[in-house]
């Protein structure tokens, strides 16, 4: 038999957080899977990741009763999904029999950590690999309700081998493709749907080992790189990447077509957390992405792409992230003084704290810096303690600003695209504190109030007529 396609689809959390929503999937892929050759990733069920976070804070706190707790409320919750999702009774007996393994493996261990208690990176990423390890049952089950053949399979079964820096590990990647090609082809062969786990892999000891936040996504497309796919689609609840927020601009537009380089921006920038890695895999081999929604099938969502087949429009979204703090250091002793710049900000990554935006004056007497607000007081004492009095003078302080970014390749060397941007900024008699632009040219990013933030994005959307883009 002859199959049009090779696909890699990856489903976000909310894609699978009820019975309806994985049945509903579970149909889908069985449909699409008559005509294509489909690998399925998938998340771990909504609020899952985040309750086995907050035991290994309960173990860290010597609270195990709380730890308990949780643990019983992700197995009620994931028993309850079973029964309801699954509706042969031999399969529901044998979902819930291979649950109640994990089950006791996740007390297990739970136990295990809070009689060392304490909790090391590599047993928090065995802790936090179980949210996948039970949706891909989950997913797997519903699929062979249907008559269908389907296998579960963790990262670290389908063969992802990655070094061993638990809580960011990286695929090796050759040895990985030999694996998880041999796996998926052999399973094609048997016409049967490998569910596979995000997030995780395994280092070469076999030890569980995770990408870090949005580790699905990445996941997804190391999976695809290694089969050649023809195409990778990324399943969430959300359309396809946005002009602009639909919740501020209401006539907003899901873009047709973006390139690799503008995706990447607006991944970082948006409300789709994209793990930043997620595009690595397919830039050598080119395969495209789609971004779509799981519950609207209907619609196609965003295709991205090497290069695009139009690059009409100069922007393509104004993107935005509020609740920031800005930062301004301020120092006479700074000007023509090597390292001051890296001074500042080896204090901040000593601190842990993420530097969004930089913009420094040419006169070289100040630095604004901007970080999330949650990191603002650690940011601020760290500098003041490490800095003060030596290269800085002064710091001022400004919460509760918002970044607004416009993204698009198009921007490259198309003339007057900042005063339109500032002309349609000040006709709203909006305030911008800080500006930067980095010499691609592919996003030109500056803050304003909070409070300014719709009145700011609508104004660009409407400068730029993106609710006309496709």
């Amino acid at each position: 038999m002859y199959f049009e396609l090779k696909l890699v689809i990856k489903y976000g959390g909310t894609s699978i957080s009820t019975s309806k929503d994985i049945q509903a999937i579970a149909k889908y892929i069985n449909q699409l899977s008559k005509k294509d050759q489909i690998v399925v990733v998938c998340s771990a069920v909504s609020g899952t990741t985040d309750d086995l976070i907050e035991i290994s804070e309960s173990i860290k706190k010597e609270n195990k009763s709380k730890a308990e707790q949780l643990a019983s409320k992700i197995i009620n919750r994931h028993k309850q999904l079973a029964k309801q999702t699954v509706k042969k009774l031999n399969l529901q007996k044998k979902i819930v029999t291979k649950l109640d393994q994990d089950f006791s493996e996740l007390l297990a261990l739970i136990d295990g950590m809070v009689l060392l208690g304490e909790v090391t990176p590599r047993s928090m990423d065995y802790l936090i690999s179980f949210g996948e390890r039970l949706s891909i049952k989950l997913v797997s089950s519903a699929i062979n309700d249907l008559g269908k053949k389907s296998i579960p399979l963790t990262g670290k079964e389908v063969g992802i081998v990655t070094d061993s820096k638990f809580g960011e590990s990286k695929p090796l990647i050759d040895t990985t493709r030999l694996r998880i090609s041999k796996t998926i082809d052999s399973l094609f062969s048997k016409k049967t749907i490998p569910i596979v786990g995000g997030f995780s892999g395994a280092d070469q000891h076999g030890h569980i080992t995770t990408f870090g936040r949005g580790g699905s996504d990445y996941s997804a497309t190391i999976i695809g790189s290694c089969i050649k796919a023809d195409e990778i689609w990324l399943m969430s609840d959300v359309n396809g990447l946005m002009t602009a927020d639909p919740k501020i601009v209401k006539n907003a537009k899901v873009l047709k077509e973006v390139s690799y380089i503008e995706a990447i921006e607006m991944a970082l920038f948006g409300a789709k957390q994209i793990h930043p890695r997620t595009f690595e895999p397919l830039l050598s081999k080119k395969i495209p992405m789609r971004i779509r929604s799981s519950f609207n099938t209907i619609n196609e969502g965003t295709l991205v792409t090497a290069s695009p087949a139009s690059i009409k429009n100069t922007v393509k979204c104004v993107s935005n992230v509020q609740n920031n703090g800005l930062i301004d250091v301020q120092g006479g002793s700074m000007v023509g003084m090597p390292g001051t710049a890296a001074k500042i900000f080896e204090t901040l990554a000593k601190a842990g704290i993420n530097v969004m935006m930089i913009s420094q004056n040419p006169s070289e007497s100040s630095i604004t810096i901007v970080v999330k607000n949650d990191d603002l007081d650690k940011a601020v004492s760290a500098l003041e303690m490490e800095l003060l009095g030596k290269i800085i003078k002064k710091l001022d302080v400004t919460t509760d600003v918002a970044i607004i970014a416009l993204i698009g390749s198009g921007m490259r060397g198309t003339v007057g695209v900042a005063s339109k941007v500032f002309g349609a900024i000040e006709k709203n008699k909006v305030n911008v504190s800080m500006i930067t632009q980095g010499s691609s040219e592919l996003n030109l990013a500056f803050v304003v109030k909070n409070s300014d933030t719709n009145a700011a994005v609508r104004a660009l959307h409407d400068a730029f007529a993106l609710e006309k883009i496709n």
